[in-house]
């Protein structure tokens, strides 16, 4: 399966995050913290490096409709690498959209700002039209194995200036999930060693919870990890 819509892999991640339990976890205690942070903001601005679908948000959205008093106005930032093709940002905007129609569901101010850029260390402050008063939340889920953590010239790695900008964004909240396992070594032994020890451990969950020939499955293996696997291994 070498071309799924962005419908079939937007079902295929809800698919995984409602199957796996630390996927729900981390999304449940992200949206609180961040919930809790802006209880009594006027402006809540969440910078997302990583949002690709946005499944994360639309619980938090809700929450926020609930909340005493009315909801903030909600911003949110969606940083996303460029898709192949002919619309690299397509992903990213399609998203964006999606989010504004459930906000407008909820009745819930909207704003979004769609960021493509294929080496997050190069953004700059002005990109994310920070506004007095807001509060900042910066989200990132398992997306800095995207970044380099070493380099071999001895400068800053990418993670490194990534990490400088987001101090630099000084943010009320930063809530960043990652994995113990080596899958942005500049070197290929090392990630070819952590990616098989660690998909191994995936797939072998996989075959605990899920049926072996379910269909949805299938289709997250071969479309989700799959390509994922390849860009540890083969793409330096």
């Amino acid at each position: 399966m070498n071309c799924v819509s962005s419908y079939a892999s937007e079902l295929m991640k809800s698919h995984l995050s409602s199957s796996l339990p630390f996927l729900r976890l981390f999304v449940f205690f992200a949206n609180k913290m961040i919930y809790e942070v802006a209880s009594k903001a006027t402006s809540l601005h969440i910078i997302d490096f990583g949002i690709l679908h946005g499944i994360q948000w639309p619980t938090l959205i809700r929450d926020l409709s609930q909340r005493h008093g009315g909801p903030p106005k909600l911003r949110i930032t969606g940083i996303e690498l460029p898709q192949p093709g002919f619309r690299p940002s397509q992903t990213v905007v399609d998203t964006g959209c999606r989010l504004a129609r459930y906000c407008k569901r909820f009745n819930v101010p909207f704003e979004y700002n769609a960021i493509t850029a294929k080496n997050w260390e190069a953004l700059k402050m002005d990109g994310f039209k920070l506004a007095r008063g807001e509060v900042v939340a910066v989200n990132c889920n398992d997306r800095f194995k995207d970044l380099l953590d070493l380099t071999t010239s001895g400068e800053d790695s990418p993670r490194d200036d990534v990490l400088n900008l987001i101090r630099e964004l000084n943010p009320h909240i930063f809530v960043h999930t990652t994995i113990s396992v080596c899958h942005n070594s500049p070197f290929f032994l090392n990630r070819f060693q952590s990616a098989l020890f660690y998909y191994s451990g995936i797939f072998d969950m996989f075959d605990a919870i899920f049926p072996r020939h379910d269909c949805l499955r299938l289709h997250s293996e071969q479309a989700i990890m799959g390509p994922v696997i390849k860009n540890i291994v083969a793409c330096e």
